[in-house]
């Protein structure tokens, strides 16, 4: 019979991840806010980080805790606030999922794709 770790270790599930772009409105404000969302993901301890262009960044970020859902899978969703200048200036918007032992999922915004 297996373990409870081991059993876990089989039934890792990657989260599918979508960043949204800062909104219209916010975008001709000073600030910028991207949002990660992480769904269905298995087990519930995948870490979600942000780079800005190349370089992770930890300041301005807020990440929910994981919501179970019916499936028995976890989603989460993490919240990276920028100035309008630095979400000018990225070049790239990046979250990643990342989780021991796995290869990181990550999903990439380019933010001139976003301007009007």
């Amino acid at each position: 019979m297996l373990r409870d770790d081991e059993n876990i270790a089989a039934g890792v599930v990657r989260p599918t991840l979508t960043v949204l772009p800062p909104s219209k409105d916010e975008d001709k404000q000073s600030s910028a806010t991207v949002v990660c969302l992480a769904t269905g993901g298995f087990p519930s301890n995948w870490n979600l980080g942000w780079k800005v262009g190349s370089t992770s960044t930890s300041s301005g970020v807020s990440t929910s805790l994981e919501v179970l859902g019916t499936d028995g899978r976890y989603s989460w969703s993490s919240t990276l606030s920028l100035s309008a200048d630095q979400w000018r200036k990225a070049g790239s918007v990046s979250c990643e999922a990342s989780l021991s032992g796995q290869s990181p999922v990550t999903q990439t915004l380019d933010p001139d794709q976003c301007s009007e």
